[in-house]
This record gives C-alpha cells, structure tokens and sequence, in this order.
C-alpha cells in the first residue's frame, strides 16, 4: 500500500509494505534515488526484499548483517509491513505515524513523518520501546537515504574523529582500503596505496565502497551536506549525535556485476546516519570493535519500559551561482545557517526543537 503525504512545495509517497519513503519531491523534483530494478522483472533476481524494493529512505534496524537474530539485511523496519496510525494535512503542517507490525527483538517501533508548509525538510522521529531483557543485548540502526550524485560532487560533514573501512570490502571491486583508518577525510588509504579525498564522490566508476564517520561531538546535532552539480541542489542531512555517533557513507558506483545490480547501480550516495559497527554486522557490533574503539557507543541498549527517540532530517536547498560547497552549519531555534565555501550565508527556517526531546 502506498501512502501519501504533501505540504507546500515537499510531496511524499511512503511504501508501507517495507516501510520505504521511496520518492520525495520538491517542486515537482525527485530528490531521492530509485534503483534501476524496482518495479520491473529484475527485481525478482535481488536477494531480500529490501534490496527488490531499494529506493528512497528507510530505517535499518537491525543495521546490514543480521547475524545475531533471524531477521532479513536490515531487518523487519526494512523488510515487512508498517500500519497507518494516524494521518493529519493542514496549510501548515502535514504529519504521519505508523507502526511497524513486526517486534524487532521484542521492541515496539514506531515512525512519525512531518513536513511544514514553509520549509524544505523531511522531518522523522523513530521510537524504539522495550525490548529483548538479555543481559547485554543490543540493536544496531540506521537511516538508509541515497542520492544520485556526479563524478566530484562535494561532500561535507560536521567534525568527525575518524573515518574507518571494515576489514573485508563489500565486494571485489573498490578503491578504498580495507581496513583502513584516517583522521584526516580529504586523505584516506587507497587501494593502491595511495589517497582518497572522501569530501569529494570519486570520479572512478567500477567500484562499491563503504566508510564509516565517527563523529567528534557526540552531544549535538551532526550532519552532511551534499553539495550535487547537476541537480544544482544541496541536500543536507542532520542527525542526533547523542544516538546516531556514526555516518557511514555507501558509495555505489557500478562494482557489482551480478543481477539485479549488472554494474548499472552507478553514482549513487547512501549517507547512513546511525548507531552501529559500520559494515562489520550485528554481532561485531555488540563487543569489541574498530568504531567502538573510537570512543562512541555501538548499539543500543534495549529493556523493556525504555524509549530510545531517533530524530533525523532531510534539508533540500538551493544552490547559489558560484557554489564551491558547504564550509559549516549551525543551528538557532527556527533556523539552520549554512556558511559556504566562498563566505556565503544561506538561512533556512528548520525546527531545531525537533531534536531535543
């Protein structure tokens, strides 16, 4: 069943079977990615439903490698059936709440998505209540967004303490180095042996790749900033750091040669906001661990009366002529101000409060 939900210049359509916002319109524009596959004959040939159905955002939940229960690559929150709880649109305000049908380790999810009649954001808040009574135990999660992007389109992010590759890549073909370790993003191991500037998408084609951002400051607002030439658009993701320590960036350009993918999933960006071991699975994730080794949390802990609120957003601008990137972003109650490259202010209205619970 899909959904859908509008305010002002922002559209939405929201696959309910797999929990999926596969498209997201700003004045008539796509802003988000839909993989090649979904909807036609090739989509039989994927290996989970989330991937015969990837497009758009979703929450992953647990992240990737389901290795310590039996659910599906990213789990029933990507995988199975949400239900409508409620649906309200105004002139100002557009809000939807769902709940996924399926426990995941004995928690409750739910969703809520909103939009405001004057401002170009994708607001979401995921609660995650209860839970496994293990001693111990713990969920990895994840936002799920992606974008199609050009050869050298500008990445920038909040501070970060370190970026990390796993220790295997995710396929044969890539260009980082795996494992790998910087401080510095503009100068990441290569495969070759030399460097990798990660504020830029690489201008090779051929390669999967996936690293993790550590973030420094794990009690504000973090985000990414991804500046597209031919879109002419920046879209700018921000994250709870207090819940979401890590961005694991997915850089998905055409180096997986099998069906449904046959090397045509090319240019494309995953900007994987949350609380994980990177691409090393579940398990990894609940002891020790190069991301846990940076000093951030790598699950959270589930027990039952606990509430854990998972708030994230999507800011779609603009581009002014000229645009060389984003330099830095911050935050005032009603407001986002990003500071560009070459000294430019923009300010966009955006609901700060959003965040704090």
């Amino acid at each position: 069943m899909e959904l859908r939900l509008g305010c002002g210049a922002l559209k939405l359509r929201f696959e309910a079977e797999v929990g999926n916002i596969h498209s997201l319109m700003l004045n008539g524009r796509e802003i988000f990615h839909t993989a090649h596959w979904v909807g036609t004959p090739l989509a039989a040939e994927a290996s989970s439903v989330v991937d015969a159905h990837l497009a758009g955002d979703f929450l992953a939940a647990p992240f990737g490698t389901s290795d310590v229960v039996e659910d599906p690559p990213h789990g029933w929150t990507a995988n199975s059936t949400w239900r409508l709880m409620s649906r309200a649109e105004n002139d100002d305000l557009a809000r939807m709440k769902l709940v996924l049908e399926r426990p995941v380790m004995g928690a409750q999810i739910t969703k809520e998505i909103m939009l405001y009649a004057d401002q170009p954001v994708l607001y979401q808040r995921h609660e995650i209540t209860g839970g496994s009574k293990e001693e111990g135990a713990g969920l990895t999660f994840a936002h799920h967004p992606m974008l199609r992007v050009s050869p050298g389109d500008l990445i920038a992010s909040s501070p970060k303490r370190a970026a990390l590759t796993s220790d295997a890549p995710l396929e044969a073909a890539h260009i980082l180095a795996y494992p790998g370790r910087s401080t510095d993003v503009t100068q990441f191991p290569s495969r070759d042996g030399g460097r990798v500037d990660l504020s830029h998408y690489p201008h090779h084609t051929g390669h999967e790749d996936f690293v993790t951002l550590v973030e420094e400051d794990v009690d504000g607002l973090g985000w990414t900033a991804v500046s597209r030439a031919r879109e002419r658009d920046i879209v700018v993701f921000v994250k709870d750091s207090r819940v979401m320590p890590i961005t694991m960036l997915w850089m998905s350009n055409g180096g997986r040669d099998y069906a449904p993918w046959d090397g045509r999933h090319d240019g494309v960006l995953g900007v994987e906001d949350g609380c994980a071991a990177g691409a090393e699975g579940h398990r990894a994730a609940l002891g020790d661990n190069a991301v846990a080794r940076e000093g951030v949390r790598t699950v959270l802990t589930l027990e039952e009366g606990r509430t854990h609120v998972l708030c994230h957003a999507t800011v779609v601008l603009e581009q002014p002529e000229g645009w060389q990137g984003v330099e830095a972003i911050s935050f005032e109650d009603h407001e986002m101000i990003v500071a560009g490259q070459n000294g430019e202010i923009l300010r966009v209205p955006f609901e700060t409060s959003h965040f704090f619970i």
